[in-house]
C-alpha cells in the first residue's frame, strides 16, 4: 500500500509556527496549487490546500519562506475526525508534510 502525495504551490498566507504542550511544533499551511486545466468561463481554477508541517520542517518554512513562496512538499494524505463547537463531527483531510522543498520566493513588487 502507498499514501504517497507531491504538491507545488504557492503559500497562500504567512507561515506560523506554534508550539505544543508537548514541546513538539506545529504550522498549519495552505498552499495554493492551480489547475493544469481550464473551467467552463476559460480560467484556472485552484485548489486550497491545508498541510501540516511538524518540528524542524515547521521552523525551517517559517525561517525562509513568505506568503507567494513557491514550495514543493513531498508526504501523505490524513483523516481525522473533529467535532465543531456545536458539536457535529466533521472528517478532515489535510497533508502531513515529510519534506519541504523551497523552489523560489516572489521579490519584493511582484
Amino acid at each position: 500500500m502507498l499514501n504517497q502525495i507531491v504538491l507545488v504551490g504557492r503559500l497562500a498566507k504567512e507561515v506560523e509556527v506554534k508550539e505544543l504542550e508537548s514541546g513538539k511544533k506545529v504550522s498549519n499551511v495552505v498552499l495554493a496549487v492551480p489547475r493544469p486545466f481550464k473551467n467552463e468561463e476559460g480560467m484556472y481554477d485552484t485548489d486550497f490546500i491545508e498541510c501540516v508541517l511538524w518540528d524542524g520542517i515547521a521552523e525551517n518554512t517559517s525561517n525562509y519562506c513568505h506568503k507567494g513562496d513557491i514550495i514543493g512538499v513531498k508526504g501523505r494524505i490524513q483523516t481525522r475526525n473533529i467535532e465543531n463547537e456545536d458539536g457535529t463531527k466533521n472528517k478532515i483531510q489535510e497533508v502531513i508534510a515529510e519534506k519541504v522543498t523551497f523552489l523560489s520566493s516572489k521579490k519584493a513588487g511582484e
